[in-house]
């Protein structure tokens, strides 16, 4: 949302919302891997659920959504602080 994004350097709000949920919920996943080993990340090992809610809120208002972050850990719920 800060505006620094690739290829257009779209800020806040001409980032449509669909868009800001997709990208916190790739990066988590990115982040936390997969359940099965097919749907690991190949490229790096997958860090716990609340190191992932850690980079997140770290990225929240640069990277992401500050709004869409704090929902996607409110939806996490117990998983978030283990």
């Amino acid at each position: 949302p800060d505006g620094r994004g690739y290829p257009h350097q779209m800020a806040d709000p001409m980032i449509p919302i669909e868009s800001k949920v997709i990208a916190v919920a790739d990066a988590y996943d990115a982040m936390v891997g997969g359940v099965t080993d097919s749907e690991k990340r190949s490229y790096r090992k997958p860090i716990t659920p609340k190191e992932a809610v850690a980079e997140l809120r770290r990225c929240s208002g640069s990277q992401f959504d500050p709004l869409v972050v704090d929902a996607f850990v409110d939806a996490l719920g117990q998983e978030a602080t283990c």
